[in-house]
């Protein structure tokens, strides 16, 4: 799927980037895992967005979708697991692959922490994407950690390509393939030297040559290294332009205050300013 601007994210923050870039007649495309996951969707009542008091979450979140829909708005519902930036943003969402030539990043907070070893093993066994590397390890052993809803069928694509496929989380998973070994454990840790060689689960080492970490979500900086930071968010300008060239970044990835009057009023403007960022590169271009 292509778009002029692909949103990574499907609350405030993006549905309201999704809703300014429709309003400049630029094709938009919002990434994102179902409302009913976001920690917004819980909240009982919002008495302090502006105009709508008194709102659920769920209800507001609800409201800013079927407006980005009506925009002509288009979703693509799943993780972001991968992300090149190469001729545009290519983004791969489980099996697909979402394009934009332009990028806005509104995931919320990742708030989970780092595993010890995740960060030294990233791309050295330590991965996030079972459709991207699952054939660099294949006839091989492979630990999948799975934290995500779609973390079992993640799984069997992995068994299914010749992986011998260890599944490990804090509680049973339910749709795991008969036959994948399940291992309940809550505390983390990847070994190895120059690459992958096991997990340590609970005190208990799973030899293997992968890890997969399948969360809910994938940290900005997971997808994007390049990315400038600052107190542990993404760093942006007024324009919410980031360190990386058409990429910008709004909501709670920013920092505080999070609010989601703060997120939607960031979403408008980096939608905004992704519009003029397409508009002088095409009279760039028409001047060649």
């Amino acid at each position: 799927m292509h778009s002029d601007i692909l949103i990574l994210g499907g609350g405030p923050a993006g549905l309201a980037a999704a809703i300014a870039a429709r309003s400049r007649v630029r094709t938009a495309l919002v990434v994102s895992t179902p409302g009913q996951e976001s920690p917004l969707a819980r909240a009982e009542r919002i008495d302090n967005y502006p105009g709508l008091p008194g709102l659920s979450g769920a209800r507001l979140l609800e409201t800013l979708e079927e407006h980005a829909r009506a925009m002509g708005t288009d979703f693509l519902p799943g993780r972001a697991v991968s992300l090149l930036a190469w001729n545009g943003f290519h983004v791969t969402v489980g099996r697909e692959i979402a394009e934009g030539e332009a990028l806005i990043l509104a995931p919320g907070v990742a708030r989970q922490a780092k595993f010890p070893g995740e960060a030294e093993f990233l791309g050295r066994g330590v991965s996030y994407c079972a459709t991207c590397d699952g054939m660099l390890y294949r006839n091989r052993p492979v630990a999948v950690v799975g934290l995500a809803p779609d973390a079992p069928m993640e799984a069997a694509f992995l068994r299914s390509l010749g992986c011998q496929v260890t599944y490990l989380s804090p509680k049973e998973p339910q749709g795991l393939e008969t036959g994948i070994p399940f291992l309940r454990a809550s505390r983390f840790a990847i070994r190895g030297e120059q690459t992958v060689s096991a997990l340590e689960a609970d005190g208990q080492v799973v030899p293997c040559a992968a890890v997969f970490l399948l969360r809910r979500t994938v940290a900005p900086t997971d997808l994007l290294p390049a990315l400038e930071t600052e107190q542990g968010y993404v760093k942006v300008d007024r324009r919410m332009a980031t360190s990386v060239p058409g990429v910008w970044a709004a909501g709670d990835c920013t920092g505080a205050p999070l609010q989601i009057a703060k997120a939607v009023g960031e979403g408008h403007t980096a939608a905004l300013s992704a519009c003029e960022w397409l508009e002088q590169r095409a009279a760039e271009s028409a001047k060649k």
